[in-house]
């Protein structure tokens, strides 16, 4: 018997959402062509996104949702079997703002999706562990961030980006600068408003591309 996983993988998804009374299903996509003419048609506030897909890969995909202005408010979530890969890097750089194992729970699925939709980022930590790995592993990669950018943030936003992109969270930011959660987050929200990054996500490629994590600055940090 030949079974195809994608095809399960979103009947089984579609069934746990259709269960869950805050999120409304309104479509299933098996291409990523179908996935992003689903995204314009629906406007739906979450793509959940494979990164395995045929035609077009879950990546493109994002990339032609998250580089669409009338799908600004579209936020995607990829799930992939390979955490530990390249893959991290690339889907997040194409604009992801959360990204989970298919080995993760309903439960964990479910609130993912309210996480992403609420305006926040979700990286698992492996994920997270994944992303600083790589851009460590290649301080000298090209990316198009205008050190202009940085002009524009003071140095306490500088130093709370730089936290940020060091997996920091911003309970552990206010605690490492003794001020206050709700005041890390001012700061959070500030730094990608300046940044032009749409979530906590894309505040971390920042941190990396601009050069305010570096294998320095990581190594100082505990």
């Amino acid at each position: 018997m030949l079974v195809d996983d994608q095809a399960l993988l979103r009947s089984t998804l579609g069934l746990l959402f259709a269960a869950i009374a805050d999120i409304d299903l309104v479509g299933e996509a098996g291409t990523g062509y179908e996935a992003v003419e689903l995204a314009r048609s629906t406007r739906a506030d979450v793509v959940v996104m494979d990164i395995r897909m045929p035609d077009l890969d879950g990546i493109e995909a994002t990339r032609r949702i998250t580089a669409d202005d009338d799908l600004a408010g579209v936020r995607i979530l990829v799930l992939t079997t390979f955490e530990t890969d390249e893959l991290v890097v690339r889907a997040l750089q194409a604009g992801a703002s959360g990204f989970l194992g298919k080995g993760a729970s309903p439960d964990e699925l479910v609130q993912a999706v309210r996480t992403i939709a609420a305006g926040e980022s979700l990286l698992s930590p492996s994920a997270t562990t994944a992303l600083i790995a790589r851009f460590l592993e290649q301080p000298q990669i090209t990316t198009g961030v205008s050190t202009q950018t940085l002009v524009h943030l003071t140095e306490r936003e500088k130093q709370i980006t730089t936290l940020v992109g060091a997996g920091l969270s911003n309970q552990d930011i206010a605690e490492r600068l003794f001020i206050s959660p709700a005041t890390a987050k001012t700061h959070v929200n500030r730094a990608m408003m300046k940044t032009g990054a749409r979530d906590r996500a894309q505040l971390v490629v920042f941190a990396y591309e601009s050069g305010l994590v570096t294998p320095a600055t990581r190594r100082a940090l505990p």
